[in-house]
């Protein structure tokens, strides 16, 4: 072995060139979230010498709450992108959240006026639904999930238009608070304490496991980074929103869900069934894994978190109306995703590129609309952003083969 990529371990640590490790990634292509998080850095200093206001307190609320919603949405979608499949269909799968749950609110006569909690558990129980049935077509009949979920673009967007008679005003307040509550100084405080602590707590449970078993750890200055890095961002987070209107509920969907699903991706079997079907079906099939059954399961969590992501964006409004779920939702979604690191191969990924893709989009549109960029330039933008993203996951997929990863 060379002396650049020696390996010393001592005393349950390891430690080995980082230059070398760096190399040895690039050639191989497993660069993870890291060129997404550099031109995220880029684009915000950008955007902080030249946008007026961008880089204020208020303006930090908006990006938030604006990007909540389709942030959860692709939470879904990197689930189904992980098993190598597509769902076209969560922009008006959330669109028909948002109207069952503005319909189920409504007072009578008008509506059966259910109390607010009913409201929403109904609104991702149909979306939830509605996955199965998308993903009972793909997984059992073995129709391509392109035609599936497209056929549910038009499907549930004409639902929408049959049953909405223009404009159904959400007047719940608790279902609008879903997006438009802030929580006072001190529980922002408390929630970046409990973020911090239990995100510490896990990472040295784990280094504590991890020397149990013998396994050492490779870069003791790179964990303590980490271990730094989140509880710094958390508090940061609450010192700017507090600035403000303070921390957003809808921030604390987005961390929980993040939390959530990241678990059930990283540390549970139906998580490794899902990468294990993604890089290889037949494969996993002859592993003893329920292919059908995981496929199913995958269009389910697609269909509950367009749900509460529709939720999410009909309390922005407080109101839903034909056009719910349209405009560039899906387009946003999935552009979250993929540019964000998740591949459109499967079974590479994971459930923060959702977040991260979709604060870069997010920022983007923020930045160019102050700076008094047209629609239309915005759209060319983000378009040639995801353009790249998938060239350059074509480019690196190329890599890991030759590699043999």
């Amino acid at each position: 072995m060379s002396s650049d990529a020696a390996v010393v371990e001592q005393e349950g640590f390891a430690t080995e060139s980082l230059w070398q490790r760096l190399k040895d990634n690039f050639k191989a292509g497993n660069l993870g979230s890291w060129p997404v998080i550099l031109a995220l850095w880029i684009v915000v200093a950008i955007f902080w010498q030249t946008a007026p206001n961008f880089a204020t307190p208020a303006n930090f609320t908006n990006l938030i709450t604006q990007m909540a919603g389709t942030c959860l949405l692709a939470y879904g979608v990197v689930f189904v992108l992980l098993i190598g499949e597509i769902d076209l269909s969560i922009a008006f799968v959330s669109g028909i959240a948002g109207v069952v749950v503005a319909k189920l609110q409504e007072p009578e006569p008008l509506g059966p006026d259910l109390v607010w909690y009913l409201c929403i558990a109904a609104a991702i129980l149909a979306t939830t639904a509605i996955g199965a049935l998308q993903g009972s077509f793909v997984a059992l009949i073995g129709v391509p999930s392109f035609v599936v979920t497209l056929a549910g673009f038009l499907v549930w967007q004409g639902v929408i238009q049959l049953t909405v008679p223009g404009v159904v005003v959400i007047q719940d307040d608790m279902i609008n608070n879903s997006s438009n509550y802030f929580f006072s100084e001190k529980y922002g405080w408390i929630m970046a304490a409990v973020v911090s602590i239990a995100y510490v707590g896990g990472m040295a449970i784990s280094a504590i496991s991890n020397r149990r078993h013998g396994i050492a750890m490779r870069d003791p200055a790179l964990w303590i980074l980490k271990l730094v890095v989140v509880p710094v961002i958390a508090f940061a987070t609450v010192v700017i929103l507090n600035k403000d209107r303070g921390v957003p509920f809808a921030l604390l969907l987005v961390v929980g869900a993040l939390v959530v699903w990241t678990f059930v991706a990283k540390r549970t079997t139906f998580g490794r069934h899902v990468y294990a079907v993604g890089g290889n079906a037949e494969a996993a099939r002859r592993a003893g894994i329920n292919v059908a059954r995981i496929r199913i399961l995958v269009f389910m969590i697609s269909g509950a978190m367009a749900g509460l992501g529709g939720i999410v964006l009909a309390a922005r409004l407080n109101s839903v109306d034909t056009n719910a779920g349209g405009g560039t939702l899906l387009i946003d979604a999935i552009a979250a995703a993929v540019i964000g690191g998740t591949s459109l191969f499967g079974g590479r990924g994971e459930v923060r590129n959702a977040l991260i893709g979709a604060i870069l989009i997010s920022v983007i549109s923020n930045g160019m609309f102050i700076l008094g960029y047209s629609t239309g330039t915005i759209y060319v933008v983000t378009g040639l952003i995801l353009l790249f993203a998938v060239t350059f996951d074509t480019v690196v997929r190329r890599r890991q083969i030759k590699a043999g990863r």
